[in-house]
């Protein structure tokens, strides 16, 4: 009989039977920073490398092109998910791919925003924040950063200079 009850038991959670709590989806997420950017705004295809580091990790690519299947290009660091709220130390360099020159040099502490794909009470939890590479300003936020627009579209400004 003890079998029995220990199985009807099991069942019975795994099923979702055993209580009031709903059934978590199942988009994964990790945690990390990305920098995203036009790459019209560095000249020609693939003028320039971009690379972000964030707390002594890092990650670089090309800056692309008009054939590239997206508008916009990407970098992303992940971070390990128990990472927290921050800050975290963020460095992005855009250097020219012809003669090394540093194009854009620029660093900032970022706190980290908590995202749940699953909803408040569902795993996983991850800690993420998202910049634009701006040719001229370096890190900025992405608010006003159309991602639909085509290279070499003008970007209209929705937001101050300081990113606010």
């Amino acid at each position: 009989m003890r079998r029995i009850m220990t199985a009807l038991g099991a069942v019975a959670a795994l099923t979702g039977c055993a209580g009031p709590e709903r059934a978590c989806t199942l988009v994964d997420m990790e945690s990390g920073v990305a920098v995203l950017w036009r790459p019209a705004d560095f000249g020609r295809p693939d003028a320039v490398t971009v690379r972000l580091c964030v707390d002594g990790r890092c990650a670089e690519r090309a800056s692309g092109g008009p054939a590239d299947p997206l508008p916009f290009g990407r970098v992303s660091v992940p971070l390990p998910d128990d990472v927290g709220a921050g800050p975290v130390p963020v460095r992005l360099t855009v250097t020219a791919r012809e003669g090394g020159r540093v194009v854009v040099r620029d660093s900032l502490r970022a706190r980290l925003k908590e995202q749940r794909p699953n909803g408040a009470s569902c795993p996983p939890t991850a800690w993420t924040a998202a910049f634009r590479a701006h040719p001229e300003r370096g890190l900025v936020s992405t608010r006003g950063m159309d991602l639909r627009r085509t290279a070499g579209a003008e970007e209209e400004r929705t937001s101050s200079p300081s990113g606010g």
